[in-house]
């Protein structure tokens, strides 16, 4: 089979930065297009302190594709102290962060900022924010509560019963830069996931221009599940919650494979509160499911970065 040409994957989080450590080994004809969402931690500090893209998802995808194990730990590096203080302090900022921050003042935009890192770090992948226009969510819960923001709806920071409904984007249409659009409409594979549902995945597909473009593509399209199910977010979903929840919120699940996770032996730590995503029946014949061995056995919170690429690669 001939390998692809192109793949795009879409979202930012740590379950994308585990799928691009793993695919960089066969490939680097990658197109990475981030959620800008998010407002927590020091990206979100950036966002609020210089009026930007959050720098954080972006840069954990640049040392995700770097070249050396050095230089994605200078990116990740994370100073002592709070990742949660005031703005205006320096401490618990991620140094790729910071980095970006320059890079963006120095080039004179994000994306000319993210061109200069990835030059100086040997990076081929495109990186692209989702949107060009600022963003931010808000989610209504199952009793009609309104959340404001990525770092609220994810921490379950707010009263009642922290089960979600639907999760809305801010502005409804932002604006997308047509290099994103055009390397959906180009890509062989495309790869959604795995990453937070509410707070990374669907942010980036609600995208009206993105979500047309992406039911547009002739592309093999992926739906990466999440290994475990994350307590304020998708507390007790199965591999058809999923499925259910993409499709409410755009009216079709576009994805023709289903990638799961078939190993469930390894004992999750009690005190992070997660639980494996599992099937809930064996009813879900119009996708092609694959399943494979893909936990990370040290951590099985997540996905093994080389076993999931593995299994992604094969099957391309």
């Amino acid at each position: 089979m001939a390998q692809p040409k192109n793949i795009v994957c879409l979202g930012g989080g740590i379950g994308t930065v585990k799928l691009l450590s793993g695919l960089k080994a066969y490939t680097e004809n990658i197109s990475i297009i981030v959620s800008v969402a998010d407002e927590g931690g020091s990206g979100g500090r950036m966002r609020r302190l210089y009026q930007m893209h959050p720098p954080g998802d972006v840069v954990s995808c640049l040392a995700a594709m770097a070249k050396s194990e050095e230089q994605a730990k200078l990116l990740t590096y994370r100073l002592p102290g709070d990742r949660y203080a005031e703005d205006h302090i320096l401490e618990g900022h991620k140094v790729g962060n910071i980095m970006l921050v320059a890079a963006t003042q120095i080039a004179g935009s994000f994306d000319a900022g993210i061109a200069l890192l990835k030059e100086i770090f040997g990076v081929k992948a495109h990186i692209y924010a989702a949107t060009k226009d600022m963003v931010s969510i808000s989610a209504r819960t199952i009793e009609g509560k309104i959340v404001e923001g990525e770092e609220a709806i994810d921490l379950g920071k707010y009263e009642g019963k922290r089960v979600l409904e639907h999760v809305f984007l801010h502005p409804e249409n932002p604006n997308v830069d047509e290099r994103v659009i055009q390397c959906l409409l180009d890509a062989d594979v495309i790869i959604a996931g795995p990453g937070d549902l509410y707070t990374t995945s669907l942010p980036v597909l609600i995208i009206p221009s993105i979500k047309e473009a992406l039911i547009k593509s002739k592309a093999e399209k992926y739906f990466i599940l999440n290994v475990a199910n994350k307590p304020f977010e998708t507390k007790g979903y199965f591999v058809e919650d999923f499925i259910s929840a993409i499709t409410k919120h755009i009216g079709v699940f576009p994805f023709t494979k289903v990638v799961i996770n078939s190993n469930f032996s390894f004992s999750i730590p009690e005190k992070y509160h997660y639980t494996y995503v599992m099937k809930h029946t064996e009813a879900l014949h119009e996708y092609q499911i694959i399943e494979g061995n893909i936990v990370d056995e040290a951590f099985p919170l997540y996905h093994d970065s080389k076993k999931l690429a593995k299994l992604i690669w094969e099957t391309i």
